[in-house]
C-alpha cells in the first residue's frame, strides 16, 4: 500500500479511506486496466468475423492484464481468502459478456445451434484465451486464435447444414 500511495502521490491513510484493503485496491486497479482496453464487438453479420474481432481486441490487452491479474490475485487471495476465479467474478460483476452477445447474435442469425451451447462450449474460446494468457503472459497470435475458432469452436457450435 505504501508503494501504491507513493506512486499515486498520496498517502496510505488516503488510500485506506477509499479502499477497505488491498483486495479492493487490486480490484479497482484491474478494473481500471480493463477499461483501458474494451472488448466491444458490434454486429458484423457473421459470427466468425465477430469472434475473430473479439479475440483480437482481447489480445491487445492480454499481456498487461495477465501480468497484473497474476500480481493482484495474490493480494486478493491474501486479503479476501478467495481464488483467482473469485477475483475474476468480482471484476466481471455487472459486465456484459462480449462472447455471450456474439453467440446470441449467431443463434439469432441461424449460424450457431443454441442447443449446443452447453456451459463448457459457450465459454470455450474465453477459457482457451485466458489459459494461454495466464500461462504464457502473452497474447495468442492470430493463427492460434483462428485455429481455436475454425477447428475447435465452430465445428462444435455451428448449425449443421444438410
Amino acid at each position: 500500500m505504501d508503494a501504491v500511495a507513493a506512486r499515486a502521490g498520496t498517502s496510505r491513510p488516503v488510500l485506506a479511506r477509499r479502499w477497505d484493503g488491498r483486495a479492493a485496491l487490486a480490484t479497482a486497479a484491474l478494473r481500471r486496466r480493463m477499461a483501458d482496453y474494451p472488448v466491444d464487438v458490434p454486429d458484423r453479420g457473421d459470427v466468425r468475423t465477430e469472434l475473430a474481432e473479439m479475440l483480437g481486441l482481447a489480445a491487445e490487452r492480454a499481456t498487461a492484464l495477465a501480468a497484473t491479474f497474476a500480481l493482484f490475485s495474490t493480494e486478493y487471495a491474501r486479503d479476501k481468502g478467495g481464488t483467482p476465479s473469485d477475483l475474476r467474478a468480482t471484476l466481471l460483476a455487472g459486465e456484459t459478456s462480449s462472447l455471450a452477445s456474439i453467440l446470441e447474435r449467431g443463434v439469432a442469425r441461424g449460424e450457431i445451434d443454441a442447443n449446443k451451447l452447453t456451459p463448457p462450449i459457450a465459454s470455450l474460446l474465453a477459457d482457451l484465451f485466458r489459459h494461454h494468457a495466464l500461462m504464457t503472459w502473452s497474447a495468442p497470435d492470430e493463427d492460434l486464435r483462428a485455429a481455436w475458432i475454425d477447428t475447435i469452436f465452430l465445428p462444435l457450435a455451428s448449425v449443421r447444414v444438410g
